[in-house]
This record gives C-alpha cells, sequence and structure tokens, in this order.
C-alpha cells in the first residue's frame, strides 16, 4: 500500500511529510523541514497515547451505530465519533501521455523523487503558477541544471516572496501563457520532453526535459465515503456549520484539507485539528458516551 500511496502522493503524514521548507508555521522564525515538522506532531500525539495505525481507510458505514471502519490491511474497527482528516491528493493534467510516463519521468512530488537519479543535473518541467509550483521549483534547482516553469498565465499566483525567490534563480526559465499538450518520450528512456503551446499565439515547441512535475491543485480524499456524507461540487466534505466541525452525519467532524476549498494552509488545517477534537469530545459527553 506504500507504493500506491507514494504514487498518489499520501503516504502517513501528509502533505508536509512531502514539503521541504516550511515558512510559514509559527513557532519557526527560521523556517522548520516539513518531515521534522510532521515528525515532532506525531511524537507529542504518542506521548499523550495516542495509538497510530499506518494504513488506509477503504471504506466506511456511516449508516449504524458505533460507525463501522474497514482499512487497507482488512482489519475492522467501531467508533462513536469520528474525524476524518484525509487531506487531498495531486492533481494531474489528465494527458494520456502523462499517464504513459507516470515513474518514468512524470511525478507530482518533487520532494519524493527530485533527488532520483535520472533527474540530476538534467533539464527539468513544472506545471503550475501557486505556491505548490514555486516550492517545487525552487526545490528542483538543487538536482536540474534547468527548471522550465509552465503556466498559463503570464505571472505566477503564488506569494510574492516565494515567487521573487524561485524566478531570481538562474537556473528556472519561466514559459508564459503555454500549457503543456504532450509529453513525449519512449519505452526505453522515459520521459524526454514535454510539447507546450502557447495560448495567445498557437505557437507550439518541445522542451527537452526527463522530468515533469505537476503542481496544479489537489483533490479531496473523500471516494471511500462514497457518497454518505455532503460533498461540494469538488468532492471537499461540508461542513453543516462553518464555526464548527460537525458534518451532514451526527458524530462525524471533518478538518483539514479534505474540508477545506479556500485556505487549504498548514496552520489553518492544524486549528481545524484542535476545533474538531473540541466537537468530538463535547458531543460524546453530550450524548454519555465514554
Amino acid at each position: 500500500m506504500s507504493e500506491t500511496n507514494r504514487v498518489r502522493g499520501t503516504l502517513p503524514l501528509g502533505q508536509l511529510n512531502l514539503t521541504t521548507d516550511v515558512e510559514n508555521y509559527p513557532g519557526f522564525p527560521k523556517g522548520v523541514l516539513g518531515p521534522d515538522l510532521m515528525e515532532s506532531m506525531r511524537a507529542q500525539a504518542e506521548r499523550f497515547g495516542t495509538h497510530i495505525v499506518t494504513e488506509d481507510i477503504v471504506s466506511i458505514d456511516l449508516s449504524r451505530r458505533p460507525f463501522v471502519l474497514k482499512d487497507s490491511a482488512g482489519a475492522t474497527a467501531t467508533a462513536h465519533a469520528i474525524v476524518i482528516a484525509t487531506g487531498a491528493s495531486a492533481n494531474y493534467l489528465g494527458l494520456d501521455s502523462e499517464h504513459r510516463f507516470k515513474n518514468f519521468g512524470v511525478s507530482a512530488c518533487a520532494v519524493c523523487d527530485g533527488a532520483l537519479p535520472r533527474f540530476r543535473n538534467k533539464a527539468l518541467v513544472v506545471v503550475g503558477g501557486g505556491d505548490s509550483a514555486a516550492q517545487e521549483g525552487s526545490y528542483l534547482t538543487k538536482f536540474a541544471s534547468t527548471v522550465y516553469l509552465v503556466h498559463r498565465r503570464d505571472a505566477l499566483r503564488a506569494s510574492r516572496i516565494m515567487a521573487d525567490r524561485l524566478l531570481s534563480n538562474p537556473k528556472v526559465k519561466p514559459v508564459w501563457n503555454s500549457v503543456v499538450e504532450e509529453v513525449v518520450g519512449d519505452d526505453e528512456h522515459g520521459m524526454t520532453g514535454v510539447r507546450v503551446k502557447n495560448i495567445l499565439n498557437g505557437e507550439k515547441r518541445t522542451l527537452e526535459a526527463v522530468g515533469m512535475f505537476t503542481a496544479i491543485g489537489h483533490t479531496p480524499n473523500t471516494a471511500f465515503l462514497k457518497g454518505q456524507l455532503q460533498l461540494d461540487p469538488k468532492g471537499f466534505i461540508v461542513l453543516k456549520d462553518p464555526f464548527l466541525t460537525t458534518t451532514s452525519v451526527e458524530g462525524v467532524f471533518a478538518a483539514g484539507d479534505v474540508a477545506d476549498p479556500v485556505y487549504k494552509q498548514a496552520i489553518t488545517a492544524a486549528g481545524m485539528g484542535c476545533k474538531a477534537a473540541l466537537d468530538a469530545e463535547r458531543w460524546l459527553s453530550e450524548k454519555n458516551i465514554d
């Protein structure tokens, strides 16, 4: 299951475990590495007796009480209250050629794959224009000879400090007003380049590169719910009360990116986690459930 999670970008400890420098989390004026932050959080939880099982929940039955959950190892658990904090998974472009070269040059996680030998001192492509793209691009400059930044607009949507840092790096070459139409390569060498199209003048060209990293947003990990909770059109869990973490099913609470289509920040996810824990505890108390 870990290989499946690696490919999807849903390894244990969440997206921050796949992130390098975290510079906007309170209490770390010099920044902190994502994996270090998550390991510290995990250790803190274990200190207070939290039982951690590193498996995916593959199905859940919210029609009976206590609720029944089944994980990827085949184990079954029951619970009177549940906090869903399954996060979100990276999006891909949806190209057939992109799918063909996944794990053979195409990735959605620079931290997972950027240091692999096939990418070192070679030209790479990053697709996107937000904070994720800026972060992925900056990380890849440690290994790549050139980083082509393909974005459909003529300016980044990323925060100014992250955008300036990326674009000031001499290894970064922005490809503005452009989209990737095809990933090219062969079975022997894997990906060897991408064909891009300028959306303003229609001009097409091929960027020679051995890797492409997509950074174009995420999809909430809610497929396992199978319609048992109210979701919005994009699949995010709808909160019954915007000031609480309650959902459409009593006793089920949600926190983090799985229920946050707006902010999607580590600090907001942490705050929602605290709210969900308090909401669940208070609900159990009101129901006289130990």
